[in-house]
């Protein structure tokens, strides 16, 4: 398969109108698909969900991610939509504000779901004015950890008519807490009752989504930082560095079964022992009861956000090619604890039609272009009605919009 991209650079004001293309610097985008900016003046934009009417909410936390400066409000949804629907948002209110570290967002039967660190809300629009009239606790902070604020505090959330799931991560890095209520993914019923354990040892899940036409869960954990540092590695020598760290572990795609233990924080991918645990006598036991991942993805690549491309939304939108529907679409933010920066894209994991399992990826947009610094930080993605796939960057504070750049037929 012939490999090409192409450099597209856009940008919106809040009302929608264009401004100059040299405002941001290029990305690089696949050969197919081409690249746009829907809205601009986000800051800390994060997570996103669609409503069924096609209008998109932006979940933006306490503080900007990228500078750590507080912003007022402590935290905020806003509501953007598009009256003449050309692919620009043009239309924009504050759905509701006030809630630190808002994360997770889910729709479902008219109500926007969404969560912090100790709570589960849903909010409604009655009168279409992009205000949240209606917002009712679900879940109360007497079912989540008293420090649920600390260490990986985002909690995702999937909505079904069978009841909620949401993630509580681990305290830290490689945490050993078994006695706690972290590293897992707890299930409720629909009204926030009946608190039960669904899936274990993982260490920060910070979406979960139901693959279309089944009742499969998947998740992307999170993968530990400092892999190596026991083992004598030194990112402050020139000598030493961190030559494991930079190439493990992996992140993880994974498809999360009631009962499942995933591993952490004795193991990481296809059943790796983690250096700190290696001295453990029942390591093996704990290896034979991993579920492995259903895809690896690079280390440090950090993926927070995905996206199943459901395959009526692309039949009726033609957004994406055909081929795509199915296939998950996930947003990297891109590594930290790297020598060398990587990993700030979006990419595709292509699923088997006949087995229903992942056994590819590519890369659509590169957000690293010079292969030293990333021009987009990618957070979250979302298919929209059109079939086209929109994700947030929280180091420009904008909405991307991606689509094929042929007519689908």
């Amino acid at each position: 398969m012939r490999t090409a991209f192409i450099l597209i650079a856009a940008f919106v004001t809040p009302t929608g109108v264009s401004t100059r293309p040299a405002d941001v610097p290029p990305l690089k985008v696949r050969d197919g698909y081409r690249l746009t900016a829907a809205a601009g003046d986000l800051p800390g934009a994060w997570f996103l969900e669609f409503s069924d009417a096609g209008r998109l909410f932006v979940a933006r936390p306490f503080a900007d991610p990228v500078s750590g400066r507080p912003r007022d409000p402590a935290g905020d949804i806003v509501v953007l939509w598009d009256p003449d629907p050309d692919g620009v948002f043009r239309r924009r209110e504050t759905f509701l504000c006030g809630r630190e570290r808002l994360h997770g967002l889910a729709w479902h039967k008219g109500w926007l779901y969404y969560t912090y660190p100790d709570e589960i809300r849903r909010a409604r629009d009655t009168d279409g004015d992009g205000k949240a009239d209606e917002d009712q606790r679900v879940v109360g902070p007497e079912s989540f950890p008293l420090d649920s604020h600390r260490g990986n505090w985002w909690r995702s959330l999937l909505v079904t008519d069978d009841g909620l799931l949401t993630a509580i991560g681990d305290s830290g890095n490689i945490t050993d807490e078994p006695a706690s209520e972290r590293q897992r993914v707890w299930a409720f019923d629909p009204n926030g009752s009946n608190k039960r354990p669904f899936a274990s040892g993982l260490r920060s899940t910070a979406k979960l989504r139901l693959r279309p036409g089944t009742r499969e869960v998947y998740g992307i954990d999170l993968p530990t930082d400092g892999f190596g540092r026991t083992l004598g590695e030194d990112p402050a020598s020139p000598a030493k560095g961190q030559p494991i760290t930079d190439e493990n572990p992996p992140g993880e795609l994974n498809l999360l079964t009631e009962g499942g233990f995933y591993g952490h924080p004795f193991l990481a991918g296809n059943r790796v022992p983690r250096p700190e645990y290696a001295a453990r006598k029942d390591l093996v036991e704990i290896a034979a009861r991993t579920t492995i991942p259903a895809w690896s993805f690079p280390a440090h690549w950090r993926g927070y956000g995905f996206t199943f491309v459901d395959p009526e939304i692309n039949r009726r939108g033609r957004g994406l090619p055909q081929d795509h529907a199915g296939d998950l679409i996930a947003a990297f933010h891109g590594s930290w604890n790297r020598s060398t920066p990587t990993g700030a894209c979006l990419a595709r994991v292509l699923f088997d039609p006949q087995t229903g399992k992942p056994f590819g990826m590519l890369t659509l947009v590169d957000a690293m272009p010079d292969g030293r610094r990333p021009l987009a930080r990618p957070v979250d993605c979302a298919q929209a009605p059109d079939g086209s796939i929109v994700f947030s960057c929280d180091l420009t504070g904008r909405i991307y919009r991606l689509r094929s750049s042929e007519p689908v037929r």
